[in-house]
C-alpha cells in the first residue's frame, strides 16, 4: 500500500502562519525520509486557521527541501486562474524538479463567495456565475499536451519552458461530476473523501468503470484522501482528534480561528451538535486510534474500493504530535523509507 500526504498547513492557535509553513516543510522533509509517495499543498483563501493560499510557490520549496518525493498541488483552484498560468507555472516546476511534480486541479473555490468574487479578474455578474470549469480544463490540458487543433488560435502559443515531459495531471473532487470528467478525459483521480464521505464507492467505481484511456494514462489511477490520526494510545488519539473535530464544527458555522488545543476544544465540543454525528458515509471520514487500529481501518477501505494507495491529512494542534502520527502510519504499513537530502 502507497500512503501519500495532504498538508493544509494548519496554523495552531498560539503560533503564526509562517509557523506553520515551516511545520509544512518539516513535515515533508520526514515524509520523504519515511517512504511516503506524494506530498500535495491545498490551497485555501482569506482563512486563519490554514496558510496555503499559494500551493506553487511552497509546492518550489518543499521539491527543493526533499530527495524523491512527488510533489504536488491537492489542487488548484482553476476557475480562479488563466489556464495558460497555470500551464506556464507547473511546466517551470516540472522544468525545476523533471518527474515530480504533480498538478492536482479542483473545481472548488477554496474560499467563501466573498474571496472567491475577489480572486477573479472578470467581475461581470453574470460571467462570474458561469461555470466554466470543463472549458477551462480541456484547455488547460492542451496547453500542456501542446494539442490545439491547427486552425485554434492558441496552436500558435509555445508554453515556456520547453521542456520534455509534463507535470502529471489530477482531477480532484468529492462529487460524481469529478468522477465523470476524471473518466472521460483519462485523468488520474482524487476523491475528498475528508471533505464528502457520502458518494466515495460510487464515484471511484464509476471512475473506474468509465475511463477511456487517454493521454499517457492507460488504466484508471484513483486515490481516495481521508483523515488519519495515530497515537501510541487510542486515549491519547482521542485527545488529539478533539481539535480536528472542532475544527469541522467551525468551519460549518464560517468560524476561520486557527486550530485550537484539544483541551478548549474539548470543552468548547460540549456545547453543541457533535460536528460529525450526522455523517452517514459507508466509510468513516477519519481513521483514529492506535497504529494497529487505523491501518486495520485504512485497509478495510483499500481493500473495497481496490485502491493501492491512501491520501492522508492529519490537522492537531500540536505539529510534534502530527509528526508522530505520520511516523506510526509509515512505521505500521512498512513503508520504504530514504536518506535525507
Amino acid at each position: 500500500m502507497k500512503l501519500s500526504i495532504i498538508d493544509q498547513s494548519p496554523v495552531p492557535a498560539g503560533f503564526t502562519p509562517s509557523d506553520a509553513l515551516r511545520n509544512t516543510i518539516e513535515l515533508a522533509r520526514l515524509a520523504d525520509r519515511l517512504g511516503y509517495e506524494r506530498y500535495w499543498i491545498a490551497e485555501h483563501h482569506a482563512t486563519e486557521s490554514l496558510a496555503s493560499p499559494a500551493p506553487e510557490i511552497v509546492i518550489a520549496r518543499v521539491a527543493a527541501e526533499t530527495r524523491a518525493i512527488r510533489v504536488g498541488s491537492g489542487g488548484v483552484m482553476l476557475p480562479h486562474y488563466s489556464p495558460l498560468k497555470v500551464a506556464e507555472v507547473f511546466r517551470t516546476l516540472h522544468a525545476l524538479y523533471p518527474e515530480r511534480i504533480d498538478l492536482g486541479l479542483g473545481r472548488a473555490p477554496g474560499s467563501g463567495p466573498l474571496e472567491a468574487f475577489a480572486l477573479r479578474r472578470d467581475r461581470d455578474d453574470k460571467k462570474w456565475r458561469e461555470d466554466d470549469f470543463p472549458e477551462q480544463l480541456v484547455e488547460l490540458l492542451a496547453f500542456l499536451d501542446r494539442a490545439f487543433p491547427p486552425d485554434h488560435p492558441f496552436s500558435r502559443i509555445q508554453v515556456s519552458p520547453e521542456t520534455a515531459g509534463t507535470p502529471e495531471v489530477w482531477l480532484l473532487g468529492s462529487s460524481m461530476w469529478s468522477a465523470s470528467a476524471a473518466a472521460q478525459l483519462g485523468l488520474p483521480y482524487a476523491f475528498a473523501h475528508f471533505i464528502d464521505p457520502h458518494h466515495t464507492r460510487a464515484a471511484i467505481e464509476y471512475y473506474r468503470t468509465h475511463f477511456e484511456g487517454r493521454r499517457a494514462l492507460a488504466q484508471p489511477l484513483p486515490i481516495v484522501a481521508l483523515g488519519a490520526l495515530c497515537a501510541d494510545t487510542e486515549a491519547e488519539a482521542q485527545r488529539l482528534f478533539a481539535s480536528t473535530r472542532l475544527q469541522r464544527r467551525r468551519i460549518r458555522q464560517g468560524d476561520r480561528r486557527p486550530i485550537a488545543p484539544p483541551e478548549q476544544a474539548l470543552e468548547e465540543l460540549r456545547h453543541g451538535p457533535d460536528p460529525l454525528a450526522e455523517d452517514r458515509g459507508e466509510f468513516p471520514r477519519y481513521a483514529v486510534g492506535t497504529p494497529d487500529q487505523v491501518r486495520d481501518q485504512l485497509n478495510t477501505i483499500a481493500s473495497a474500493l481496490q485502491l493501492s494507495e491512501l491520501m492522508i491529512v492529519t490537522i492537531v494542534h500540536d505539529h510534534r504530535a502530527r509528526m508522530r502520527s505520520y511516523e506510526l502510519l509509515a512505521e505500521v504499513f512498512g513503508l520504504t523509507g530514504r536518506p535525507a537530502v
